[in-house]
């Protein structure tokens, strides 16, 4: 099988152990085991002695009850029985793609994205329809193009909501509306809903999984809970013959996940509010500032995102987005992704997400670069 090099994860590979100032990042500031327990007013010694007493065998083979539990609580209607855990988002969407799309199949994604909802289907050798988001439009999809690209051979939409990298968020109605074209092909839906919930007003961000009998919601553990380390993810689906489908692939590549990991990650879980509030706190304080800085930077511009940890930022004068980001690595440890690595040009994407004084530390060093221009 052939596929295309994964640009942003190369890039990352890298470029990331050399940043000083690190805003490329996407999580929100991850938290230590530390900080995990004090959230959740755990004594520590008596947890990890609790964690200590396990034996290490595969565990949960489907997921662990508890995770899976606080992971059905994320969702309106979706059942414990109708989620499977996996190594992270990018486990779980190869597993649907994996399991749903054949050669010749019709396969419609939006760009930009994460990159393996569209290089996946193509070494699958099925027909990938690019549907571009414009700045023009905020970065969401204009449903009339959709409309037009699919065909009652269509299999899959993609949709990535809040999209990465744009910070887009479509609301209920323009779901509503998507899910009205996958009906009219009986196409699946694949949602990458890795950054739901970190909304920058007080918004609903419904998933998929509750608006679509065949729905297909993709998360994590690692963008909006700043648990990256522990690996893990999910697939929750109403649509018994998807998962069915995943399942029966997911024995070939995954039999289980961590067992330590998803004891973590239901503790977590269980204290999402908590969680969820000290970091709606920090993106919404970050971008305030980034907004700021923003306006003030005669060479920039963006759309300003409405959730999610990242954006992108546009710049004026005339020079590639990876020679740009290559400058400033190599040359001022001021780490952001190329748009390149997102099929765009002339601009850049930043991740707010990281600790403010880490924000504003590299707005600063860019802001001195800038006045070089």
């Amino acid at each position: 099988m052939k596929i295309e090099p994964f640009k942003v994860e190369l890039w990352m590979n890298e470029h990331e152990d050399k940043a000083i100032y690190n805003t490329g990042e996407t999580c929100v500031d991850s938290i230590s085991m530390d900080e995990l327990f004090e959230i959740a007013g755990l004594d520590k010694t008596e947890t990890l002695n609790e964690l200590a007493q396990k034996r290490l065998t595969y565990g949960h083979i489907f997921g662990n009850p508890r995770f899976k539990k606080g992971i059905a609580s994320l969702y309106q209607t979706i059942q414990e029985e109708e989620i499977t855990t996996t190594h992270g988002a990018i486990g779980a969407n190869h597993l649907v793609l994996y399991s749903l799309v054949e050669p010749e199949d019709e396969v419609v994604a939006v760009l930009p994205t994460y990159q393996q909802l569209y290089s996946i289907p193509a070494s699958f050798r099925a027909t990938v329809k690019q549907h571009v988001l414009t700045p023009e439009n905020n970065f969401l999809p204009d449903l009339e193009e959709v409309r037009k690209l699919v065909t009652e051979k269509t299999k899959l939409i993609i949709i990535n909501n809040p999209n990465n990298p744009s910070g887009s968020l479509m609301d209920r109605e323009m779901l509503e509306e998507m899910i009205a074209i996958a009906k009219e092909a009986d196409a699946y839906i694949l949602s990458d809903e890795t950054y739901r919930g970190l909304t920058q007003a007080e918004v609903a961000s419904p998933s998929i999984a509750d608006l679509y009998d065949k729905e297909i919601s993709v998360s994590s553990m690692s963008k909006v809970w700043s648990l990256a380390g522990l690996r893990l993810g999910w697939i929750a689906t109403k649509n018994k013959a998807a998962l069915e489908q995943c399942l029966l692939h997911r024995d070939h590549n995954t039999i289980s996940c961590g067992m330590i990991d998803e004891e973590l990650a239901a503790i977590a879980l269980e204290n999402k509010d908590r969680i969820l509030a000290r970091n709606q706190q920090i993106i919404r304080k970050n971008l305030n500032i980034l907004d700021e800085w923003v306006a003030q930077e005669p060479h920039i511009s963006y759309v300003k995102p409405q959730a999610g940890t990242v954006t992108l930022l546009y710049y004026d004068f005339d020079r590639s987005s990876r020679e740009l980001c290559l400058d400033l690595i190599n040359n001022h440890g001021l780490l952001f992704t190329p748009g390149d690595c997102f099929e765009f040009e002339s601009c850049v994407r930043i991740g707010y997400g990281c600790s403010t004084e880490e924000l504003i530390a590299g707005l600063k060093k860019f802001s001195e670069y800038l006045a070089t221009i």
